[in-house]
């Protein structure tokens, strides 16, 4: 039996229909799992018809799954439906965070094997009453899951995120030993666990340039990041830095390692965009369940236009069925 994967639409004002019904619908996806749709029904109709999308979607209790069509979990009511392609509101919000929520339930309550989410608006979730600054951390806090470190994957690269969403003047207060050495430990635990990689090699970036020069430019590399990398290898993790993350990808050091984490988002997802962008996968390491998603995000510059790409989706879906396997 080819393993269930639920796949939420995000924000309806965006992309996030178009390409999870374009993705549920490709044969690179049937022919691996079985895709469940999350969101309200009537909302893909919409987007079926606008945009001229082939395909049958039909609404389900998976209780009965068919072939004939893309199984649809509705979470609408007719209300959410006010579709405003290129504008977060709070009813895509709504719907959004209502999908996730669900996805979330079914896979604690295995019903499905994993969960992949197409791109939600921070600011429309935050319109909805939805006060996070993601989708990973609402999806950690669902499936009570302690600890998560969001990791971007492709085909050359790796990366792991000490700090995620969070303004640039406020990493250097949000960084410490013992976080540090939390997201080290997860994402080895991953790449062992869902990589199956034995013994992972996992380099670590300086937060400053020429990791702080000796403390000129910056104390935090010498005080809080290497000290984390020695703790890291006395707990036997393999593990190496600070490195100065210009001359590191400058001269593809990261070939030499199954990972590199990063101190913030930029740092890490700028090379890794820039080698792979719309290949790249977001997977959230130490959940509870396996969740994946796209490396972009709504794209509402296109949305209703018919014209999204779904390669990052595709290969998001295929991340969750290899781990979910």
């Amino acid at each position: 039996m080819k393993p269930l994967v639920a796949i939420t639409i995000g924000d309806f004002n965006g992309v996030g229909p178009e390409i999870a019904m374009k993705t549920a619908t490709t044969p690179a996806v049937r022919n691996i799992c079985t895709p469940i749709l999350v969101g309200p029904l009537n909302v893909l109709e919409h987007t079926l018809k606008s945009l001229k999308l082939r395909g049958k979607f039909a609404k389900t209790s998976l209780s009965v799954v068919s072939d004939s069509s893309t199984p649809v979990f509705d979470v609408g009511d007719g209300i959410w439906a006010d579709v405003q392609w290129g504008k977060p509101t709070k009813a895509s919000g709504k719907s959004a965070g209502t999908a996730i929520e669900q996805a979330v339930d079914l896979c604690l309550k295995k019903k499905v094997h994993a969960m992949v989410t197409a791109p939600a608006s921070k600011e429309a979730l935050n319109l909805a009453g939805y006060s996070f600054p993601g989708q990973t951390e609402m999806i950690a806090l669902l499936s009570r899951s302690k600890h998560v470190a969001m990791m971007l994957v492709s085909e050359t690269m790796r990366v792991g995120l000490v700090t995620t969403h969070v303004p640039l003047r406020a990493v250097s207060e949000s960084i410490s030993r013992e976080k540090i050495v939390e997201k080290l430990m997860v994402v080895h635990d991953a790449l062992q666990r869902n990589f199956r990689i034995k013994n992972p090699s996992i380099a670590v970036l300086a937060l400053n340039p020429h990791a702080g020069d000796k403390g000129i430019i910056g104390t935090e590399d010498d005080d809080v990041v290497a000290p984390a990398v020695a703790e890291a290898k006395s707990r036997h993790i393999n593990v190496e830095g600070p490195f100065p993350a210009d001359a590191f990808f400058g001269n593809r050091s990261h070939e030499k390692f199954d990972v590199t984490l990063a101190m913030y988002h930029d740092q890490g997802l700028i090379p890794l965009k820039l080698s792979s962008f719309g290949k790249g996968v977001n997977f959230s390491a130490g959940l509870n369940i396996i969740r994946t998603s796209p490396d972009h995000g709504t794209a509402y510059d296109i949305a209703g236009k018919g014209k999204a790409n779904i390669s990052s989706m595709v290969e998001a879906v295929k991340l969750a069925v290899r781990f979910s396997r």
